[in-house]
């Protein structure tokens, strides 16, 4: 039973784990101003930056086209069983339902299997690595499935944010507004819970500091880990600060593999430069 795995650009896996795990990437859709470009495809988060900083505001970002989908089904139509499809959250995106529609236009819908990550970035990005190293062993979409939909409750996805301008434009994390009178030197954590973006801790100070302190209060957490792999996962940070995180990290003697990625467009979008999150799945209790 042959599985192609599949899913959409806000998963944030770099190109080499994308071929490496044998996954196809459906990409969102970026919106500056007039204009719509494809995430990762024909716009990356420099290039948005750069835009919002000239036009005093913020991208728009909108669910993957119907058209994109139905289009990677019929590509892996005869070769593979059966497809195994991820989105970012539904409460965050419409895409889960693109794909779903997708796949009733294409006469599939017995055989792609949609998942809402319950997630953003890698923290749907480890389950899609994870359900990619089950097809690669052979699994049927029946158990990769199964298997993921055990594992959601218990991966870890938060971040430190550099400026409230992105969330609190975007209005994609509830209780941003409230925080964004005028505190300039404040960093909110980010957490998503069910599904959804909400500020947990708030700290001040410089964000080189802000980022390793979150980090290290993630200890607890990260010990209790599935050890085998951690994401940093930034949209554009200086590189001895990614550094230093990997290196702490690294002293955990922890995790098999610290995967560092760079987020893509769509979540760049809302969240701006400077923010960094680690992101794991923690061991199931019990």
């Amino acid at each position: 039973m042959s599985v192609k795995i599949i899913a959409d650009s806000t998963c944030d896996l770099s190109a080499e784990l994308v071929e490496k795990y044998n996954i196809e990437i459906i990409p969102l859709h970026i919106v500056l101003g007039e204009k719509e470009y494809l995430d990762g495809v024909e716009i990356g988060p420099e290039e948005l930056y750069k835009w919002s900083d000239e036009n005093k505001t913020t991208p728009k970002t909108s669910a993957a086209a119907i058209a994109d989908a139905m289009e990677v089904y019929e590509k892996y139509k005869v070769e593979y069983d059966e497809i195994v499809c991820f989105s970012i959250s539904g409460q965050m995106s419409t895409t889960v339902n693109v794909m779903r529609m997708a796949a009733e236009e294409v006469d599939m819908e017995d055989r792609v299997f949609v998942i809402d990550s319950a997630s953003l970035s890698t923290g749907g990005g480890l389950l899609v690595v994870e359900a990619a190293g089950m097809a690669q062993a052979g699994k049927s979409a029946k158990e990769i499935v199964e298997h993921i939909e055990m594992l959601k409750p218990y991966v870890r996805a938060s971040f430190v944010v550099d400026t409230l301008t992105y969330l609190h434009r975007g209005g994609r994390c509830s209780g941003v507004a409230a925080l964004a009178g005028g505190a300039l030197k404040l960093h909110p954590k980010i957490v998503v819970v069910d599904g959804a973006m909400k500020p947990d801790k708030k700290y001040r100070g410089k964000i080189a500091r802000v980022i390793m302190d979150y980090a290290k209060e993630l200890e607890p957490q990260l010990l209790n880990a599935r050890k085998d792999r951690v994401f940093i996962t930034h949209s554009g940070c200086e590189q001895e600060v990614i550094d230093e995180v990997y290196q702490y990290l690294e002293s955990l003697n922890k995790f098999d593999e610290i995967l560092i990625t760079r987020a893509g467009g769509v979540i760049s979008s809302h969240c701006g430069p400077g923010t960094l999150g680690v992101l794991f799945i923690e061991e199931a209790k019990g």
